[in-house]
């Protein structure tokens, strides 16, 4: 455990906001983290365990303990038929994307660019252009934090749904996600079904051909956090009816939409932005991004309470306009607690 003097969180999430915490500490192994949780010093106040912070509103100073997991290692085992990864929750995510293209493991391709370590990539069941992380999760394995005792948890167990998983809900307070386990098939497979990857032959098509396109669409449309503060997508694509998706393509007869399954379609929130004609809309310091509606920036000194403005002048006239209720699903964090964007409002 190491504890940092600083208290500034502004370089430790990728809005860069400038907040504040009462305690920085940094994890480097899962007995770090029980140490942290047992501390006589910490022991009582409200603590967070943070990757890279690149899906963190904090909505005001951290009246705790943010603990900043920074747990490594990648061990490669190989099967006949897989390669199988075992990754510290503290790796960056994109990183490890690289180093299975440049060793010749493809199925992360899809996957390039998300920002975070891949501790996170659980408890969102990060996905982008078709695949999505229970896809190629084999396990996640856990320390109980008051115990200090270990687990490891199936793909099953973890309850993956759309951008959400049981580290959001029963596991949310008690167990911190110490490594990912993955499998990738050694008969690949492209994922081409979404989108601009459709262009592609799947029978000529290579894993480097996929990586390389996702990195160019994002590059493209999303801003580097390090240039312009962001935490990338801001609002989960909304998830509709088969009725309420027909009475909308009665009026916008090109709304995109993706059938889920079971009567239900996703709809693309960004789009959804756009047509309210928001794209560069400010308040404040806070601004929906010129290339892509899904992401609200810090263009120049931005408070929490602009965004969290933002956030909501959006809400309200997405609803207002497609009678749809987006939910963010970036973090809003309050001074010891979780909270959600009707919280800060009202």
């Amino acid at each position: 455990m190491k504890v940092l003097q600083e208290r500034s969180l502004a370089p430790f999430h990728t809005f860069g906001i400038e907040v504040a915490a009462e305690h920085i500490v940094v994890a480097e192994t899962a007995e770090d983290l029980v140490d942290i949780w047992q501390h006589e010093q910490y022991r009582t106040l409200p603590k967070l365990i943070v990757g890279q912070g690149s899906n963190l509103l904090f909505c005001e100073n951290y009246a705790g303990v943010i603990v900043l997991n920074r747990i490594s290692g990648i061990d490669i085992t190989e099967t006949t038929d897989n390669y199988q990864l075992h990754v510290g929750a503290g790796e960056d995510w994109h990183q490890l994307v690289c180093t299975t293209i440049e060793n010749n493991m493809p199925g992360l391709e899809n996957l390039a660019l998300i920002p975070g370590c891949v501790g996170s990539s659980p408890i969102q069941n990060i996905g982008a252009y078709g695949v999505e992380l229970k896809d190629i999760c084999q396990y996640v394995d856990v320390v109980e934090l008051e115990t200090g005792k270990f687990s490891r948890l199936s793909a099953a167990d973890c309850q993956f749904g759309y951008r959400d998983s049981i580290f959001k809900h029963g596991l949310k307070d008690s167990h911190a996600i110490i490594a990912v386990g993955l499998v990738l098939p050694k008969e690949w497979l492209p994922n081409l079904g979404y989108g601009p990857l459709a262009k592609f032959d799947p029978d000529a098509v290579s894993a480097k051909d996929i990586y390389d396109e996702v990195c160019r669409i994002r590059q493209e449309k999303l801003p580097d956090p390090a240039v312009l503060g962001n935490a990338g997508s801001f609002f989960k694509n909304p998830v509709v009816d088969s009725e309420k998706r027909d009475a909308l393509l009665q009026v916008y007869p090109h709304m995109p939409s993706y059938d889920m399954g079971n009567r239900c379609y996703k709809l693309a929130a960004g789009w959804l932005i756009d047509q309210c004609g928001l794209k560069g809309y400010e308040v404040g310091g806070a601004k929906v991004h010129e290339q892509q509606a899904l992401v609200l920036v810090n263009h120049g000194q931005a408070t929490a309470r602009d965004v969290i403005e933002l956030a909501n002048d959006i809400v309200v006239t997405v609803d207002r306009t497609f009678g749809v209720t987006l939910e963010h699903e970036v973090r809003f964090m309050a001074a010891s607690q979780e909270t959600k964007l009707a919280e800060m409002m009202s």
